[in-house]
């Protein structure tokens, strides 16, 4: 639900509960309340500066709320590759096996798919390193019944 400014700083809106009602009435769902003239200011600031920006103006941005419901919505999730230089994130369908999320990247990965080399984010982030989550043994070899996970 688009907000103006001044209902997005406020958090308040006369019609966000009749759009609620409206809403859990026909079939429910999600209502992410928003203010495009606050998304579109924030796109103009650098991108270090974000952060402070959100905070000086007392709003933050909706936009990973958005994406996160949308990704749910239709189901996808992503997953990453990492290399020395370069990590990159690859969207599937929620339940896709390892070797469908291979074919993400290349359809020969799908064909030659032997086994995936698995962390979580939160174990990395956690632990620093890929040498550290190996350490901790939570760094593991999956095989191709592996379901991928967001």
């Amino acid at each position: 639900v688009n907000l103006s400014r001044k209902d997005y700083e406020r958090k308040k809106n006369k019609f966000l509960v009749k759009i609620h009602e409206w809403v859990k009435a026909h079939g429910g769902g999600t209502i992410i309340p928003f203010s495009a003239e606050v998304e579109s200011e924030l796109q103009g600031v650098e991108d270090a500066d974000k952060e402070q920006w959100q905070k000086d103006n007392g709003v933050t941005t909706a936009l990973p709320k958005i994406i996160t419901t949308a990704f749910s919505a239709v189901h996808l999730i992503y997953f990453f590759t990492a290399g020395p230089d370069e990590v990159k994130a690859w969207c599937i369908r929620k339940g896709y096996k390892a070797p469908q999320a291979a074919g993400a990247i290349h359809t020969d990965f799908e064909r030659g798919f032997i086994c995936a080399e698995v962390m979580s984010f939160d174990d990395l982030k956690e632990l620093g390193s890929e040498q550290a989550v190996k350490a901790a043994g939570k760094y593991k070899q999956q095989g191709k019944e592996y379901v991928m996970e967001d």
